[in-house]
């Protein structure tokens, strides 16, 4: 368990604030899904926000991370603008690729984010690249892959794994094992333990509760100091079962039907962090009251201001499409 009495205030509060981001983004965006005001799908991140809180807390712009289709909440967790994220989602000219990535595609490089993917498993040899990058330019940064439960069967995970300890690169595997790959328990799935296939690579591998945010901190801050160390790559498997179905629309029939019920119950990340911090004195709740209220304000006004905003001037459908080096 992290020494959380040794963790600034500061940090607390952060990790606090984007977790409440996370979860109101989050709700608001199921509600507006359900109204048909999302264009597209999208795949929400409720019930595993102390898994982007924990790992980004101590990352830089100059560090990066490379995201999932489910990747609103790495997004916020890295500093991304939420006005320019309700944008992006609404497909509105102002967003934070010109209403041109929506939900899954979602990205600003100026932040480290290098973008939500709809592949599964497209994060890890983006990350891999990035972490190549900074350990040629002899830049003491990491790079992120978050990687799903379903992302780690696949073969470009394995490679960026491999190529990972082989070149003894600055990359961190944020394994979030949400329980399902799509409609398919991981139980069904994955012929074996996931930490220990990892661990196979030659790299270490920490199993850690995903809805605990003092568990997260903790095994990112032992992943980066063996990377700015250059030992290599680890990775962190964070348990944390989503709330929601894979995509808004869902419905769910693959899971026990009071499964979701209980997790709200006893598997909610902000009431985890929250009862803990109040308990040991090292947060007043009255001071968590106040982020709140003010993230339920930043959150309504982004939203409100994103659907009122004009689409895309048409002008603009043919620019970004290719890049010229």
């Amino acid at each position: 368990m992290s020494k959380a009495n040794q963790i600034p205030d500061e940090v607390l509060l952060d990790a606090y604030r984007t977790m409440r981001r996370i979860r109101d983004f989050e709700t608001r965006i199921s509600k507006e899904f359900a109204a048909g005001t999302v264009p597209g799908m999208t795949h929400l991140y409720i019930g595993q926000e102390a898994i982007a809180a924990g790992v980004c807390a101590d990352l830089t712009d100059q560090d990066y991370i490379a995201s999932t289709h489910r990747g609103h909440g790495h997004c916020i967790a890295k500093g991304c603008d939420i006005k320019g994220m309700a944008l992006e989602l609404f497909r509105k000219g102002e967003g934070l690729c010109k209403g041109k990535g929506g939900s899954m595609h979602i990205a600003d490089v100026s932040k480290g984010m290098l973008g939500a993917n709809a592949i599964v498993g497209g994060a890890s040899p983006l990350a891999l690249g990035a972490a190549l990058t900074a350990k040629v330019q002899q830049r003491k940064n990491v790079a992120v892959a978050f990687v799903g439960d379903g992302a780690t069967n696949q073969g470009t995970t394995f490679e960026a794994m491999n190529m990972a300890v082989a070149l003894k690169l600055p990359l961190i595997f944020a394994i979030e094992h949400n329980g399902y790959g799509e409609h398919t328990g991981n139980d069904y799935a994955t012929g074996n333990d996931i930490a220990e296939r990892t661990r196979a690579f030659g790299m270490p591998c920490e199993k850690i509760d995903g809805t605990d945010f003092f568990a997260v901190y903790q095994a990112m801050q032992e992943a980066t100091a063996r990377a700015h160390a250059g030992a290599g790559p680890s990775a962190i498997e964070a348990n944390a079962f989503r709330w929601h179905g894979h995509f808004e629309g869902d419905p769910q029939a693959y899971r026990p039907k009071d499964e979701v019920s209980k997790l709200r119950k006893t598997a909610d990340p902000l009431v985890i962090f929250r009862e803990r911090v109040v308990a040991e004195k090292l947060l007043d709740a009255a001071k968590l009251d106040e982020i709140d209220a003010e993230t339920a304000e930043e959150v309504a006004t982004s939203v409100d201001y994103a659907l009122a905003a004009p689409q895309p001037d048409p002008s603009e459908l043919t620019t970004d499409v290719y890049v010229s080096y």
